[in-house]
């Protein structure tokens, strides 16, 4: 099924040169794009995209000046409307996203961070994660183990009792999309990611047993 992608950047040299990017990475996707928080909304209520490509520095409408403050508005609304959205943060102001971490705790779709400054590849590859689902936010979010009793029980019942998602879910009467979604989250409070070659579960693990989360 072809995937729609809306992107939203204020800056049209940035906007384009992501758009081709994305193009070339996803010939068969549908990119829109927008420019201010205003038609990001209607974009994304409109489009009902697979995955949204966002700066933080954002107008919230043509005539307006752009501000972090909207980019966060904005993000913090996406995530009230649409909890299961797959949302990539592409920005210079990457640690202002500190002020949203509860929201971004709890969002269940994908959440990536792509860092402005780096070469667009590295978007596409926070792209592809966030399209998995996967969670990976700035080292500063990140500072400070915090890992919920949720977490804790997956990992136990994972590498402990050596059981599968299917039969983790059952044992803790949620679903395996919640399971899931555990480990997304414990693994970004790691700081493990996929790695070609290397099994990411494996990697949970290791990282799981070092900080102490596990026996």
């Amino acid at each position: 099924m072809a995937q729609t992608i809306v992107v939203v950047d204020d800056h049209e040299a940035v906007l384009g040169g992501t758009v081709a990017t994305l193009q070339t990475a996803y010939p068969d996707a549908t990119i829109v794009t927008a420019n201010t928080a205003t038609s990001a909304l209607e974009q994304v209520a409109g489009a009902k995209p697979e995955v949204v490509v966002v700066d933080l520095s954002l107008p919230h409408k043509a005539t307006d000046t752009a501000h972090t403050e909207t980019g966060l508005k904005l993000l913090r609304t996406l995530m009230q409307q649409y909890p299961t959205l797959n949302i990539v943060v592409q920005s210079a102001q990457t640690r202002s996203l500190v002020r949203l971490k509860p929201l971004i705790d709890s969002h269940e779709g994908g959440f990536t961070v792509a860092d402005k400054s780096l070469p667009l590849k590295e978007m596409l590859t926070k792209v592809d994660w966030a399209l998995q689902g996967l969670i990976y936010t700035p080292r500063e979010m990140r500072s400070g183990l915090e890992v919920k009793p949720e977490w804790l029980e997956v990992l136990a019942l994972a590498f402990q009792a050596g059981l599968q998602d299917k039969a983790i879910a059952g044992k803790m009467n949620i679903s395996e999309r919640t399971v899931r979604h555990y480990w997304t989250k414990v693994q970004d409070a790691l700081g493990v990611y996929p790695e070609t070659g290397k099994n990411i579960r494996i990697q949970t693990e290791i990282q799981a047993r070092e900080q102490g989360l596990i026996d």
